[in-house]
This record gives structure tokens, sequence and C-alpha cells, in this order.
């Protein structure tokens, strides 16, 4: 096996770094993941996701974990209502949308991010995760890489796999190309114990998800596990909207100001989400990398998931991929029909960018579908469609 005997170094501790690290622990191999938080526990977790037969899905149930996702996902949280500005409902398919479950091609279930992050901890064998490694830079020795990280440790692998997402410290390594701006920013939101910071949001969203389209501007939003509901006002701004904005994103009263002036169309009804949000809110440019994006592959250093094709989250595929991603690249580099390592990275990253590109395509287009001035017709036809 071309791994026999090295040491495995992914930097990142998100679902595809974890997703990874499980499949290569399945087959043996010494791998440990490096993450800068502090612990398990340092950093609230987003939204929920909604994970794909042919991704998420596939790389669970090869991890030998679908079991425990079944005992952890959100039955119903998929369901879905479409609305315009004036919170009118459109489209809701929570009292009749058909029986799926897993095993059929367009069941999506959905899990929080937490739930998630949490069965592919416990599937990994102690001490596997350093926390608190803080990535710095690297270095070729021997036919490896020495990994320096902010607490002055030193730690040497033979390969070293970036998960470190879109400001990844590793891709430079491998490549100078860089994403490019969507045009679309998107201003995160959370409430905590919804049912009383936020009733009538709560009961208008009953446990499911919320698309609502009006002025070329968007509100999305889902329920989380334990009682809370992530959201998010998507909106089509310049590149340096978040730093040149003026706004202090911890102060609730400026931010409900902010969505009252560029949101002036919407209904008041929308104005519960910014008064009962857990402040700072959190502004995400979002970016795309290259569709045409290739590079000469290594034999020592790779990429996963956003680190490797960061793309807009307006198709849902973003986790779904980077967990693809780690099932690919764990048979490449687990086979025995490559020479060298440079050969089966070569070949997983071939077929990662050809898949991504597809993707990254799909959501820039969603994107401009779902931030357009007839966004909601265009939306309605979609679904009601499929």
């Amino acid at each position: 096996m071309l791994l026999q005997n090295k040491k495995i170094a992914i930097i990142g501790g998100g679902p595809g770094g974890l997703t990874l690290a499980k499949l290569l622990q399945i087959k043996g191999i010494n791998v440990n993941v490096f993450e800068r938080d502090i612990n398990k526990d340092a950093r609230v977790q987003g939204s929920p996701l909604d994970l794909h037969e042919e991704s998420g899905l596939a790389a669970i149930t090869e991890a030998g974990l679908l079991d425990e996702f079944k005992k952890n996902y959100m039955p119903g949280a998929d369901r879905l209502k479409i609305m315009n500005e004036q919170a009118e409902v459109f489209f809701s398919d929570h009292d009749d949308k058909p029986e799926e479950n897993f095993g059929q091609e367009h069941f999506r279930p959905e899990i929080s991010r937490g739930a998630l992050r949490r069965i592919l901890l416990e599937s990994l064998e102690p001490e596997t995760v350093i926390w608190d490694s803080h990535f710095l830079s690297m270095e070729a020795q021997n036919d490896g890489w020495l990994m320096h990280f902010k607490n002055n440790k030193s730690v040497y692998a033979d390969v070293v796999v970036a998960a470190d997402g879109f400001n990844s410290k590793i891709r430079p390594y491998i490549t100078d190309i860089k994403a490019f701006y969507s045009g679309v920013t998107m201003l995160e939101g959370n409430i905590y114990n919804a049912g009383e910071t936020a009733p009538k949001m709560n009961a208008l969203l009953n446990g499911g998800k919320i698309m609502a389209f009006g002025n070329g501007k968007d509100l999305l939003m889902g329920q989380k596990d334990n009682g809370e509901i992530g959201f998010y006002a998507s909106f089509k701004t310049d590149e340096k909207w978040a730093v040149n904005s003026g706004l202090d994103y911890s102060d609730n009263l400026q931010m409900l100001d902010w969505f009252k002036s560029e949101y002036s169309e919407w209904s008041d009804v929308w104005h519960e989400l910014f008064e009962g949000a857990v402040s700072p809110f959190i502004p995400r440019p979002i970016y795309c990398m290259p569709v045409d994006q290739t590079w000469k592959s290594m034999s020592n250093v790779t990429m996963l998931g956003d680190a490797a094709h960061v793309m807009p989250p307006f198709a849902g595929e973003g986790v779904n991929v980077a967990m693809r991603d780690a099932l690919e690249m764990s048979k490449c580099l687990t086979s025995n029909e490559y020479n060298s390592l440079q050969e089966a990275i070569t070949a997983y990253e071939t077929d990662m960018r050809e898949r991504a590109s597809e993707k990254a395509q799909e959501s820039l287009e969603n994107g401009e579908r779902m931030h357009s001035e007839n966004a909601l017709r265009t939306m309605l036809d979609f679904f009601r469609s499929h």
C-alpha cells in the first residue's frame, strides 16, 4: 500500500477532514487531524446540512456510520416554504411532501453540523485530533513536510492534506490560483431558544426551511437542533461591503435599522429575526474558485473541500462535495492500482476538479437566479417541477 508506514497530517477538522481521517483509519493508516479550535466545543456550528445520496451519505456509509447518522438526523427539517417579501407563502411541502427514506435517490436528510461533527469525532481513535493546532507554515523535509504551528510545535508528516477551508494556509504550496468574488454577500444570524425569543418566526418555520425572495434580495433560514434558528440575509453588493459598511455587527438595533433600510419593501414580520438574534452577526462575502482551474499534482500534499474548490452555497453542495472528496481521496491513496503517491494524487485531483467544477457552475447559476428581480417566480417554477 502506498501509505504503508507513512504519517498523514490533515489540516482542518471540518466534515471533510474528519471524514477522510475516519476512512483512512479503517484502512489502518497512521493519520492525525490538526485543528486550530481549542477543543470540540470552541465554536458555534452553522446551519444544518442536507446530505446527498451520491456524496455525503455515500461517505457516511463507507465510514460505517450510517446507523449513527440515522439516530441523529432531523426528520422533517428538509420541508420547505417559499415566500415573498411580505411573508406570503407561495409554495409549501409541509403537508404533502412524499414519504422518503434512506436509499432513495432524492432523499436529502438534514443533520445539524454539531451532530455530524460529534459523530465523526467519536468514531476516531483516541488522540487522532490534535486541538489548538494553528498552522503557520511548512517546509520540505526528506520526502515530506515539517509543519510549524503557532504554539511553537513542529511536526513531520509524509503527506499533508489541506482541509482548512477557503482561507487555506496549505493551498499556496500547491497552486497560486485564487478565488473570485461571486457578487453576493450573506449576513448570518443565529437565534437561540427561538420558541421564546422569536415565536412568530419559529411558528412560521415550523421545523423546516424558508426561502423568501423579493426585490433582488433573499432571506434564507432553517431549523437547527436545540430549538435554534439559523438565517441569512443574502444580497448583491460590492466585495468590500463587510468592512466598509460602517456597521457594528454586535449591535442588534443597528442591524435592525440596516435591515429596515436595505430591505425596505419587506414586511416587518421579519424584524423579529434581527431583534432575537445573538450577536455578533457574521458577514460572509461569497467566493468561488475558477471553474477551469488546474495545477500539477504533487506527491506529498493535496487538498479537499473549500481549500480546493470553494463555491457559493446556492446548490447545497459544499459539505457534500467535501465529503465526496474525502471518499475519493481515501480510495485513491489506498488503492493498489497506482505506482506512486503522485500518480494516486493526480487521479484524485483530476476527478475532484471535474466534479467540483460542475457543482460550482450550478451554484453560480442558482445564485444569479435567486438574486434576480423575478427570483420568486423562477424558484417556484424550479421547485414545482421537481
